[in-house]
């Protein structure tokens, strides 16, 4: 069996390589004959790519799901083109993220895109719900975005469960610049719902932690 450390590395370099092409296409006024023959270079890389697909509900191999890794996901995933990717620790009150957004995360010029905020916070608070024992699924999230959030700044996240009724959690959230933590940049509150065995079964019929 192939060792699944040394393959979770291989899918983490190849990230963090995807990460710095995607930034180096975003920021860089490469002359368009250039563009054209590097999209063609693209094409043949791709083409390398011989494994088998995986199915739309299939968990990669290289996860944890639902209680841990997530090697591919936009928000948190070291294998992602896409992530920054965040980087989450427990703390005594919650759960505490840590990244910074890229040019390849804009919005308008020198910002992210608030929609990066929203999926970062939603990621972070789903980790509380889990950290407290209940693997929850967003079904509500009310963000507040007080201040822009630049990119290339050291951001700091924190998700604390404010309450839990049943299956029902509530979180709340925010995000602050690492060296200024009293300064809200984006604020959150969310409702996460817990689904029940059968429930989790059915959506996530691949899951080992939901069966017999």
């Amino acid at each position: 069996m192939e060792d699944l450390e040394l393959r979770r590395k291989a899918v983490a370099e190849l990230g963090r390589e995807l990460r710095s092409l995607m930034e180096t296409v975003a920021r860089t006024e490469t002359p368009t004959e250039d563009l054209q023959e590097l999209a063609g270079e693209v094409q043949r890389l791709e083409a390398r790519f011989t494994g088998r697909r995986r199915e739309r509900s299939e968990i990669p191999g290289v996860d944890v799901f639902p209680f841990g890794l997530r090697m591919y996901s936009p928000a948190t995933g070291h294998g992602s083109a896409f992530a920054p990717p965040l980087e989450i620790e427990e703390t005594e009150d919650g759960l505490v993220g840590r990244c910074a957004l890229g040019v390849a995360h804009e919005g308008p010029p020198g910002y992210a895109h608030g929609g990066m905020s929203a999926m970062l916070l939603d990621e972070l608070m789903g980790w509380a719900c889990a950290a407290k024992g209940l693997p929850a699924m967003t079904i509500a999230l009310d963000v507040r975005y007080q201040r822009p959030v630049p990119v290339e700044m050291p951001l700091l996240l924190r998700a604390r469960v404010t309450g839990i009724e049943g299956r029902k959690i509530t979180v709340s959230g925010s995000v602050v610049p690492e060296d200024d933590p009293q300064t809200i940049l984006v604020a959150a509150e969310g409702r996460f719902v817990a689904p029940d065995l059968d429930r989790a079964r059915s959506l996530f019929p691949g899951a080992k932690g939901y069966q017999n």
